[in-house]
């Protein structure tokens, strides 16, 4: 069950749902995260400096993220060649539950932290049009995730992370640097391997207008 009544939580703007998502749903996530995987398998990215990322990742829907000496980008193709899969359906209900869009994203990230992996301060500012949010998942084991403001320094904010929870980036949190400083790993039992599965679902490209169409 994803729960529709949670009162969201303020997390330096960002919006917190503790819990949003059962136990139950989070298995049928995770299995069908794994049909994702097996069609787009995770891959370790690098940065443009050629330094390899500690997260793994895949992507499902028209586009993924990739990342590589040639920069951060999206693509319509994992780098094997093969197009990514299809949304989960479960992905998309929380997207239309929290996000408050007229339309459905273009890409799920799909980020794997094993024990040891990180994700440094960053902004998520790669698409066409910041007026629509970032809506992450969290699936395993507990995440300390950390979020600012829109330059990378200055204070933060902090908080735990668990399975089943969703954070929302909107309004002023959608260029907030945040990152992962770290896991608890072996926290949760949701993964056969332990460690943490988030999803970003993102809209990446900007919709038509009519005179574009013409």
């Amino acid at each position: 069950m994803i729960a529709h009544d949670i009162p969201p939580m303020d997390l330096a703007g960002a919006r917190l749902f503790k819990g949003m998502l059962d136990r139950p749903t989070q298995e049928a996530l995770v299995s069908a995260l794994r049909d994702v995987v097996s069609v787009a398998p995770f891959f370790h990215p690098e940065t443009r400096w050629g330094k390899q990322m500690s997260v793994r990742m895949t992507s499902a829907g028209r586009l993924g993220w990739v990342s590589d000496r040639r920069g951060y980008r999206y693509e319509p193709r994992h780098p094997t060649g093969a197009p990514w899969p299809e949304i989960p359906d479960l992905a998309l209900e929380v997207w239309r539950a929290v996000s408050g869009a007229d339309r459905l994203p273009d890409c799920c990230l799909v980020n794997y932290y094993g024990d040891g992996a990180r994700m440094g301060l960053h902004q998520d500012r790669d698409e066409g049009d910041f007026s629509f949010p970032v809506v992450s998942i969290s699936l395993g084991d507990d995440a300390l995730f950390r979020i600012g403001g829109i330059k990378r320094q200055g204070s933060t904010q902090s908080a735990w992370l668990g399975s089943g929870d969703v954070l929302v980036l909107d309004g002023p949190s959608r260029l907030a640097y945040h990152g992962i400083d770290r896991l608890r790993f072996g926290s949760s039992d949701l993964l056969r391997d332990r460690g943490r599965i988030n999803l970003t679902l993102r809209v990446v490209e900007i919709a038509p207008t009519a005179s574009d169409e013409v």
